[in-house]
């Protein structure tokens, strides 16, 4: 069983869900932390110049919680 810190889900959001292809989205990370970092999610950077991450479900996969702490860890460090 997932500890309680790693994962929420809300379902009564008026945006739930707010990405297609999960059974089960975790909205502990709804803003991603790693919007202003270089990821391996699947974005697109617009022609103004943002960065657009709405095809990316890394920060809402429940098993990606020790992967996003880990990159902020990192980004910390330097």
């Amino acid at each position: 069983m997932m500890p309680n810190y790693k994962y929420f889900s809300n379902k009564k959001c008026e945006y739930y869900p707010c990405h297609k292809g999960l059974e089960e989205i975790n909205c502990l990370f709804c803003y991603c932390p790693l919007y202003l970092t270089e990821c391996s999610g699947n974005y697109t950077i617009l022609d103004n110049g943002i960065k657009d991450c709405s095809n990316c479900t890394i920060p809402h996969d429940r098993n990606n919680y020790d992967y996003i702490i880990a990159r902020l860890s990192e980004k910390m460090r330097r």
